[in-house]
């Protein structure tokens, strides 16, 4: 498998020599999730696909999981559409409305 992907983190982090397996990327120096913790408001990846350079910067990004086998440790990261961040801010305003006038949201009816 060809490493020739990089992934550079909001903070300028590199996670350089990966390969891709559909959307896994694999590295065989060990990863984990404090790797990513606070850095995934800005990605950028480059590699080659199909011979070409490319290279996408998305905004939002979230880990979703890491797996360690034999041959390295495989994670995949996603971007957050829009509308789930629209929507994970509104209950954030809610809660903080509630808990401001001391309404109890856990209160059943």
């Amino acid at each position: 498998m060809e490493k020739s992907w990089k992934i550079t983190l909001a903070d300028g982090t590199q996670l350089k020599d990966l390969g891709l397996n559909g959307n896994n990327f694999i590295s065989e120096t060990k990863i984990t999730e404090k790797d990513f913790k606070g850095k995934l408001s800005k990605v950028v990846f480059e590699g080659k696909v199909e011979e070409k350079n490319f290279k996408q910067e998305c905004n939002n990004m979230e880990l979703v999981q890491i797996a360690h086998y034999e041959d390295g440790y495989y994670f995949v990261l996603r971007e957050i559409p829009q509308e789930e961040l629209d929507k994970l801010k509104m209950q954030s305003d809610i809660e903080y409305i509630a808990m401001m006038t001391d309404i109890d949201m856990e209160e059943e009816m």
